[in-house]
């Protein structure tokens, strides 16, 4: 790369970084309401999944027997 381009570069982001300090803006400042909305819509569809397979008929018959079995064990 050309020197003058480098110099120009580094000018540039020294100038983006002195704003963004002088605005009080830091590198991350955390999820934006978008973000948020995404994650907790994420959240919900795992939620809903994890519901369907737990109240399946299989994986309820399963933990029935295990806890059947934790009660009848003997101490």
């Amino acid at each position: 790369m050309n020197r003058s381009v480098r110099a120009w570069l580094r000018a540039l982001v020294c100038a983006v970084r002195a704003a963004r300090r002088q605005a009080g803006l830091r590198r991350d400042e955390g999820m934006v309401t978008s973000e948020y909305a995404m994650g907790i819509v994420a959240a919900v569809a795992f939620a809903v999944v994890l519901y369907k397979v737990v109240t399946s008929g299989a994986v309820s018959a399963e933990l029935q027997g295990i806890v059947k079995r934790a009660l009848d064990a003997r101490m």
